[in-house]
């Protein structure tokens, strides 16, 4: 009879290594449980891998191919960057379900492992397979792998082991990670169609100030006449785009107008590499008179889901409180986050930090101390995140409906100063002629 070597939790969440002897590792699964034990992980002891197993023959369940074997012919690996969003959030979905269905660890991870595209995700699996075979926990296993697993993901694993509920905590990672994405989508989505009419519209000027306008220059040079300041104004802009405002032929001003936004982004971005920028930028962002709400209300509803997700999971505070404050992406609350840290440690309230910080409403505050008083503050905060992702929504929305009548004034405002400037001349020619 075969001997599967384990590894389980047993009631009061004690993890616990040994051997069992069983017919298949179903069988083996089920004597555990008759023993009052949570499965984690079950492998057959000394599995050769004969020639029919490796053809794809029958098999005892659970003795599939070790973990990062040879690969297979014609399978191209491809690691570039990081696992996406969507993906990672399939994964979790399916882990959960298979984690559900009572499979071993080591067994769900084979079959995730399998039906994934060649790239980043299926070496992870595979990479994690073979730790969690050698006797590595699963948390430890993911976090060798951060461009795959970030520290949010492999500590509400490393709270589900030891709670012996990880399917459940993959359920609530699914969802935390699918509401993430959703809101997402809705700001990306919402911008897309005003980005592509600005886009659209500044071509369109651009090729009138360049190609149409030298055209009606060169008429008014022909009469020598004195034109408006209007007419001359756009004569000169259009002048500057096209490189010919100075004698030494400076960078065209087309060039300087395509190339800004790009300079500005990769400044940015420099800057906030380090401390005093960052903070500088976020602060810049947050005061900006419409996209501060927007992104301050954003902020909010991530850190309150994301902190109120890990607590729920059992993540002791201050772990969560350290994880939350990593994952902000804004210097305001990650700054925040570090004196309700330090206020936590030394025992004294969560909310009176975030008051004195003023980087919440006075109701985000005070249903957190109200969640503190009643020991229900991962409900509260998941409340406060669901309320602020609605306020998110319809805030895009207004700003959607703001955008499009202010788009068109803009536009129709810019041409209809191209047509005065140029039509005034003429129509000064017009009355000389005659």
């Amino acid at each position: 009879m075969p001997t599967f070597q384990y590894e389980a939790l047993n009631d009061a969440g004690k993890p616990k290594k040994a051997t069992i002897d069983a017919p298949s590792s179903d069988d083996a699964i089920a004597k555990l449980r008759t023993m009052g034990l949570f499965p984690t992980s079950i492998r057959e002891q000394k599995v050769k891998k004969t020639r029919e197993a490796a053809a794809g023959g029958k098999a005892a369940p659970g003795a599939g191919a070790k973990p990062g074997g040879k690969k297979k012919m014609g399978e191209i690996s491809i690691q570039i960057g990081g696992v996406s969003t969507k993906m990672l959030t399939l994964f979790t979905r399916q882990f959960s379900t298979l984690q559900d269905a009572g499979l071993p660890i080591l067994r769900s991870l084979q079959i995730l492992e399998q039906q994934q595209k060649p790239g980043l995700l299926k070496n992870t699996l595979r990479a994690v397979q073979e730790d969690v075979s050698g006797g590595a926990t699963l948390s430890d296993a993911m976090a060798k792998h951060p461009k795959a697993f970030d520290k949010l993901y492999t500590k509400m694993i490393a709270a589900g082991e030891i709670g012996g509920v990880l399917d459940v905590i993959l359920q609530r990672l699914a969802m935390f990670m699918e509401k993430a994405a959703k809101l997402k989508r809705k700001i990306i989505g919402a911008m897309v169609y005003p980005a592509v009419v600005i886009t659209v519209a500044a071509l369109i000027v651009l090729g009138i100030m360049i190609v149409v306008v030298p055209k009606f220059e060169k008429i008014f040079d022909d009469f020598q006449t004195e034109l408006p300041a209007m007419t001359q104004l756009l004569m000169g802009f259009s002048r500057f785009l096209m490189g010919k405002s100075g004698p030494q032929a400076p960078i065209p001003g087309v060039l300087i107008m395509l190339l800004s936004p790009v300079i500005i982004y990769f400044v940015i971005k420099l800057a906030r590499k380090a401390t005093l920028g960052r903070k500088i930028v976020d602060n810049g962002i947050l005061m900006f008179p419409v996209m501060g709400n927007l992104v301050g209300k954003t902020a909010i509803a991530r850190f309150t889901r994301t902190l109120g997700t890990l607590i729920s999971a059992g993540v002791p505070i201050l772990d969560a409180i350290s994880i939350t404050r990593e994952t902000t992406g804004n210097y305001v609350f990650y700054n925040a986050l570090g004196k309700v840290h330090d206020s936590v440690r030394q025992g004294e309230s969560f909310a009176e930090p975030l008051r004195q910080a003023k980087v919440c409403d006075n109701i985000v505050v005070n249903m957190i101390d109200v969640g503190e008083e009643t020991g229900d503050l991962d409900k509260m905060l998941m409340k406060i995140a669901d309320n602020y992702d609605e306020e998110v929504d319809v805030l895009v929305d207004a700003m959607v409906s703001l955008l499009e009548p202010f788009m068109v004034v803009s536009l129709g405002a810019i041409v209809g100063f191209i047509v005065a400037a140029l039509f005034m001349p003429l129509v000064k020619l017009i009355q000389a002629v005659s």
